[in-house]
């Protein structure tokens, strides 16, 4: 039984062998792209209700910070951008740095490699599921806060309450319900072992 237990426990979580410390430079690299490339598949999934469409880009920037740390969420994220330059990947209808700079939704877009860093930072120091959620929720924080401040100026609004409820308050509860879907999925995913 002792012997049992022992074995188990010394077992790797899978996911761990994707942190920098542990990954090779190669398999860091393919865990990067691969979530560069899962968000701008996500961006391709696209709702427009208001200015600025509800997508499932999010989850795969939120998910980048817990699952790849700080420092690779946020080289993912700019992965993401820079593929962003050369090929329709965003959830806007155009690419390249003109559109990057002149979208409403512009500041989102530049806000996900700091908020991928922020839920890596805090998701690291997480110990259970209460922990990856408050990071999340952060980065989430973090990604609005960007994104409602470039949408306030680009767009032209008058008022900062008008910019905050057509980029933040209408999209809380589709944001929140992603919050929960990454941080349950990370904890789902830190129970497998190999």
């Amino acid at each position: 039984m002792a012997n049992n237990l022992t074995a188990r426990s010394s077992r790797t979580l899978w996911i761990d062998a994707l942190s920098p410390d542990r990954a090779s430079v190669l398999v860091q690299v393919l865990a990067i792209s691969s979530f560069a490339v899962a968000t701008a598949l996500g961006a391709q999934v696209r709702i427009y209700l208001w200015e600025v469409p509800i997508t499932l880009q999010t989850l795969f920037v939120y998910g980048s910070g817990l699952v790849l740390g700080a420092r690779n969420g946020l080289l993912s994220m700019l992965l993401y951008l820079v593929l962003g330059m050369f090929l329709p990947v965003y959830a806007g209808s155009g690419h390249g740095i003109a559109y990057l700079m002149t979208a409403v939704s512009a500041g989102y877009l530049l806000g996900m490699p700091l908020s991928a860093y922020v839920i890596g930072l805090l998701g690291k120091r997480a110990t259970g599921l209460l922990g990856d959620t408050v990071a999340v929720f952060a980065g989430s924080v973090v990604l609005f806060t960007c994104g409602v401040s470039w949408l306030h100026f680009a767009a032209a609004h008058t008022s900062w309450w008008y910019s905050i409820e057509v980029g933040w308050l209408r999209f809380v509860g589709f944001d929140l319900a992603k919050v929960l879907i990454v941080a349950l999925a990370y904890r789902g995913l830190r129970s497998w072992r190999r």
